[in-house]
């Protein structure tokens, strides 16, 4: 067996060579994150090994600066190893009680550390082409939180220019509202307005369902209204929802990828009542290869949701906590998808009250109902059968 570890950095990649005797083949040398240096890697490992010698190569998960060589090593057919940076530094600090970290250090302990550890698993091809789908859901759930920040702006600044407003309307976030407050941004506009245009703009975003009587309503709530004169925060108020329509194209454009992208999968994840086409997507691509987890509790511990445990001595932790160490993207997709999942699927919310009447906290009993979706999602996905509700 021959082990490389390879320190994955921004602009250069530090990797070592070690055979299972604890010969060390070739000491740490840099290569350039070029293809001139990929090619002197792959050089290096074919001059240290023979035709029979079972290869593995490991890096650590460093995001966009692993993503090229991991191609490349998967391109060459080496068995490539994925190591969570937090389980190589735990495994380096065990090695010694001097407190040293460098990338030299770095290439040997993931070295050693594939040696060592049988448990771990070759990251697949499946994964890494899976990798265009994380991106987009990745995208997609960093927009969506652009967004409602900047719908947060708009309901303070809509407080300070016109107050009345909000109780006129359903929600300040439609398409009347914001063309409203494109066009007249505050109250002082809204009274000085000429009806007829404002009747117009209006008709027109609301596709009619606002008539004259809907627009005499508003004008006379911003010809008495308390909102403040202010061109700054008008002038901020109309760039804001600009800038909330631009991200609504965007969100728009990346959802069809996303669409795309899972019908060619033909994933059975989107058979089971609640779990949208985005949400599933989404817990797909963060999980990537089903078949690196040798069951569903694992995946559980991977997105950090699985209780945490400290015992020492006569003491024991009796509340135990969300471990909250795995991704985050995964956590919350599965946790809010269970929620949809026990508002529509029978089964699900037959157990969600059944935890409530338990006496546990909501939040407590859809963490239960979580660990339960997750294992029907694992079982569905290595049959590849669609979810049927039970009797």
């Amino acid at each position: 067996m021959i082990c490389v570890g390879i320190d994955v950095a921004k602009d250069k990649h530090d990797c070592f060579i070690l055979s299972s005797e604890g010969e060390v083949l070739a000491d740490v040398f840099t290569i350039p994150n070029n293809a001139e240096g990929f090619g002197i890697l792959l050089q290096t490992i074919r001059r240290c090994t023979r035709p029979a010698d079972k290869i593995k190569v490991g890096l650590e998960a460093t995001g966009h600066y692993s993503y090229n060589i991991l191609g490349f090593l998967l391109d060459c057919g080496l068995p490539t190893y994925v190591i969570n940076p937090l389980h190589t530094n735990l495994y380096r600090k065990s090695l010694s009680l001097r407190k040293t970290k460098t990338d030299r250090i770095d290439a040997r302990t993931i070295a050693t550390m594939l040696m060592s550890d049988v448990d771990l698993k070759p990251y697949t091809d499946t994964s890494y082409h899976n990798e265009e789908l994380k991106s987009l859901t990745r995208y997609r759930f960093d927009k969506i939180r652009e967004r409602a920040k900047l719908k947060c702006s708009v309901s303070r600044l809509v407080c300070i220019l016109f107050p009345e407003l909000e109780k006129l309307v359903p929600t300040l976030h439609m398409a009347s509202v914001y063309a409203l407050l494109s066009e007249f941004p505050g109250a002082h506009q809204i009274s000085t307005a000429h009806l007829t245009h404002l009747k117009s703009v209006l008709s027109d975003a609301s596709k009619g369902r606002y008539d004259r009587e809907k627009a005499v309503q508003i004008r006379d709530a911003a010809r008495n209204s308390i909102g403040s004169r202010m061109p700054a925060k008008s002038l901020e108020l109309k760039h804001t929802i600009r800038l909330i329509r631009e991200l609504d194209g965007e969100i728009e454009e990346i959802e069809k990828e996303i669409n795309s992208i899972m019908d060619e999968i033909h994933s059975p994840i989107t058979t089971i009542p609640g779990i949208s086409t985005r949400m599933g997507a989404m817990i797909l691509a963060e999980v990537g290869d089903f078949s690196n987890f040798d069951s569903a509790d694992k995946i559980l511990a991977y997105a950090g949701m699985s209780p945490s445990t400290y015992q020492s001595g006569q003491l024991t932790n009796c509340y135990s906590h969300m471990e909250k160490r795995g991704s985050k993207y995964l956590r919350y997709a599965i946790f809010n998808a269970t929620k949809y999942v026990c508002h529509w699927d029978p089964s699900f919310a037959a157990y969600l009250a059944k935890k409530r009447t338990e006496g546990k906290h909501y939040n407590v009993a859809i963490s239960h109902a979580a660990k339960k979706l997750l294992r029907l999602i694992y079982a569905m996905e290595k049959s590849q059968q669609p979810y049927r509700q039970s009797a």
